[in-house]
């Protein structure tokens, strides 16, 4: 169990980080497509490179650990924005289930904003 202990925040970072820097991975190949995304809610095109890098730092800085509290912060933030512009149409059972998939990730970064990255990170928070 304590090794389980030991190693739990660490899979659990590699989940996090994975997801984000795969999600912003994936938008390089399509910025135009993701800033057409974010203009459809009314907001500014121009908003998709700086979303993009944000994926990518976000998920590095949880893959290894380095300043996650800031980062799951930071992500947690951002999931929620998101879910409340993007995922917002509750008649749409899908866009029901992407809203509250953003809210349980929140859930999950807040959860090292308050504990840090355990023992296996750079940090050592």
């Amino acid at each position: 169990m304590d090794k389980l202990a030991t190693y739990a925040p660490l899979i659990g970072r590699i989940f996090l980080g994975l997801f984000f820097l795969l999600a912003g991975v994936g938008k390089v190949a399509d910025p135009v497509g993701t800033a057409g995304y974010i203009q459809s809610v009314g907001l500014p095109g121009l908003l998709a490179w700086p979303a993009i890098l944000f994926e990518i730092a976000v998920g590095l800085a949880m893959l290894t650990g380095f300043k996650t509290r800031l980062a799951a912060l930071a992500g947690a933030v951002f999931c929620i924005f998101t879910a409340v512009m993007f995922h917002n149409n509750f008649a749409d059972q899908t866009q029901m289930i992407m809203f509250l998939k953003n809210f349980s990730i929140a859930g999950g970064f807040l959860m090292y904003f308050a504990h840090g990255a355990g023992a296996v990170a750079i940090d050592k928070a």
